[in-house]
């Protein structure tokens, strides 16, 4: 799973076929449904065409996703930006789950 970062179910078709020719669509979706009901994948935020992602890192941790090229990476951002956002909104509210940052990559920022 790592050597294809957040995939999709069609990117872990096409990988898996390289080694597996007849390895079925069908297989594929119904392992990952199963792989994240026992926890051992997780979701990814969907990509630039939305579709449905898997990530492979199981440890609690954020993404930065590219607008326009829909890169997906990991990162930790958990204890500089969730105080200063709880801060922001208030009432001594508190947020949880997974945090994903938009914006443009390196590259499609042209640098």
């Amino acid at each position: 799973m790592k050597s294809v970062g957040h995939a999709t179910n069609s990117e872990l078709i096409e990988a898996l076929r390289l080694r597996y020719p007849g390895v079925s669509a069908t297989t594929v979706h119904r392992v990952t449904a199963r792989m994240v009901e026992r926890d051992e994948l997780c979701y990814a935020p969907g990509g630039k065409d939305n579709a449905m992602r898997f990530d492979g890192n199981l440890t609690p941790h954020d993404h930065f996703l590219c607008e326009q090229c829909g890169m997906i990476k990991d990162a930790e951002l958990s204890v500089a930006v969730r105080p200063l956002i709880e801060r922001a909104i208030g009432d001594g509210c508190s947020i949880s789950g997974r945090l994903t940052v938009f914006g443009r990559c390196k590259q499609c920022s042209g640098g």
